[in-house]
């Protein structure tokens, strides 16, 4: 799909202040490494995160969201009133009813014409609430929109570290856990608008999407029995089953914007960990040094990851005017969309 009219006037990012690292969390499960015999350092050496942040408190994800909303809304040139849609569009909600976006719209300070809803698809719901906005101001029912998320992984985290002391745990059933150790906490916004409101803004230009439902077995999350959030992944099947999906959706990708993997200037993508991003690269034929990766001071933020990282990419210079870059998102599912956008 093309898009001709559609820009993303502003991005925003918001980094936690708690500072967890990897020998934090292995410090905490040392008993555990002890009794299975696990080496000491593997979570940093496996996955190349050094850290991640964590809220102050625990969080809900509306506030969390609206944290990067207020953020961004200080910057941007839109108006709360011209504000046709906002959509939160985390793993983590409130609540199952009503809409998290509600909760962020009032605190927000937006007018009663803003729609409300959330979008939920894993690590992949942030692209999905810009492509759907992008498909509404293409189509002229709404002039912008407003694109939300707000991820608090410290639940997960500390359920995940009291499972792996359980003293009935052993090294084959601790391995779906692994993945959860590389969580963190984040929020982030985008404000995508209508050409005419912001004409020197970054253009968004195409998009494709590639789904691949069999493999919707190998990351499964919800909230646990016993109260927290739990998770389980097969962690070496999903990336494997993510590689195919991302090859599948780069074909579309070139074949859609007539790029090539030397085109972009850089490339964003979620960010998972070394061994993730590496074998995307190496898959897609992609210079690695064309990435700007996040994930070793952010770890996993979910449907966060992508679009921090771009913001981050955009405060640093590392993606100037002119220069295009591609969104390689990626969600377990598993779902795949990937993004051609110029600045």
């Amino acid at each position: 799909m093309k898009f001709s009219k559609v820009v993303i006037e502003s991005l925003a990012w918001v980094k936690p202040p708690v500072e967890v690292t990897s020998d934090e969390i292995e410090r905490r499960l040392a008993p555990a490494y002890e009794r299975l015999r696990l080496p000491t350092g593997r979570l940093e050496l496996m996955t190349g995160i050094r850290s991640r942040h964590f809220w102050e408190r625990p969080v809900l994800p509306s506030w969390a969201s609206a944290q990067a909303g207020a953020k961004l809304l200080s910057v941007s040139r839109i108006l709360r009133e011209r504000i046709g849609l906002i959509a939160h569009c985390g793993v983590c909600r409130d609540r199952m009813e009503p809409a998290t976006a509600s909760y962020v719209h009032e605190l927000l300070g937006l007018g009663p014409r803003t729609q409300i809803l959330d979008i939920s698809n894993a690590c992949l719901g942030f692209l999905n609430g810009m492509l759907l906005a992008a498909g509404l101001i293409e189509s002229g029912q709404v002039e912008s929109a407003l694109v939300v998320t707000g991820e608090d992984g410290l639940p997960l985290l500390e359920n995940t570290v009291r499972s792996f002391l359980d003293p009935a745990q052993t090294r084959s059933s601790v391995k779906g856990l692994f993945a959860n150790l590389t969580i963190g906490a984040g929020a982030a916004a985008a404000m995508l608008c209508h050409e005419n409101l912001a004409p020197d803004a970054m253009r968004l230009n195409a998009a494709v999407v590639q789904t691949d439902s069999s493999a919707n077995r190998l990351c499964q999350g919800g909230g646990a029995a016993e109260g927290g959030l739990q998770m389980e992944t097969d962690s070496e099947a999903l990336l494997e089953a993510g590689l195919g999906v991302a090859s599948r959706a780069w074909q579309s990708f070139e074949a859609e914007t007539g790029w090539t993997a030397e085109t972009p200037d850089r490339v964003i993508c979620h960010q998972v960990g070394r061994a993730h991003q590496r074998r995307l690269l190496e898959t897609l034929g992609i210079d690695e040094a064309k990435d700007f990766p996040t994930y070793q001071f952010m770890g996993n933020t979910g449907s966060a990851a992508l679009p921090m990282s771009l913001a981050a990419a955009l405060e640093a210079g590392a993606l100037a005017k002119g220069q295009r870059a591609a969104l390689l998102g990626i969600g377990s599912g598993i779902s795949s969309i990937m993004m051609a956008v110029e600045a």
